[in-house]
């Protein structure tokens, strides 16, 4: 065993690439994932649950749309395919992920479009009309806040997040949180025991 985490920097569990198949929207989707990632054999659950019960983008949306915690880019790739004229940013710390989200923007012709780079490397000028997330529960309430707080101030003032958590991982105890911390929740959608957020100013 490792201490790799689907969080790890700089993950040394085997990469082992594989490809991962979903539709979204009537789309299909062939994405490279590897190990030292998160969900790296499927589209997650959740992250299913979020692709399928959030409001995509609209087809002439300009963004520029985030995707937190992006994984090998299941969702970036969705943003970037349903709304052509968006730039999508691509946060993680995994810099595997990072890799994967890269060329698998270049999978669904979107690599000019895509920019998956390291948290602190985001310009911080940048203000988001959407931002996505199945965020990294895992990593502990306190860090899972603090990533909240960072990130969902950065929405235009009428922007719109969609976060999808877990019933039983506390996607309850979040909402009333992010309402505690002056935001507008709605829970958008519920089904296999996740809520889907709708979170705006």
């Amino acid at each position: 065993m490792t201490g790799d985490h689907y969080f790890t920097a700089e993950p040394t569990t085997p990469a082992r690439p594989r490809e991962v198949e979903f539709s979204v929207a009537g789309r299909d989707y062939t994405l490279t994932s590897a190990g030292g990632v998160f969900s790296a054999d499927r589209l997650d659950p959740g992250t299913a649950v979020l692709l399928r019960k959030a409001d995509l983008p609209a087809a002439d949306a300009a963004g520029p749309l985030l995707d937190i915690g992006c994984g090998f880019g299941p969702i970036t790739c969705v943003l970037a395919t349903v709304a052509p004229a968006a730039t999508v940013w691509a946060v993680d710390v995994n810099e595997r992920a990072r890799a994967l989200t890269t060329a698998n923007a270049a999978r669904v012709d979107a690599a000019d479009r895509v920019h998956a780079v390291a948290p602190d490397d985001l310009p911080p000028d940048v203000t988001f009309a959407q931002i996505w997330s199945n965020p990294p529960i895992h990593v502990g309430k306190a860090e899972l806040h603090d990533l909240l707080l960072r990130w969902l101030p950065r929405l235009t003032p009428d922007g719109v997040a969609w976060l999808v958590v877990a019933r039983h991982l506390g996607g309850d105890s979040l909402h009333r949180w992010l309402v505690e911390q002056g935001w507008q929740v709605q829970r958008h959608a519920s089904q296999k025991g996740y809520r889907v957020l709708r979170v705006t100013r």
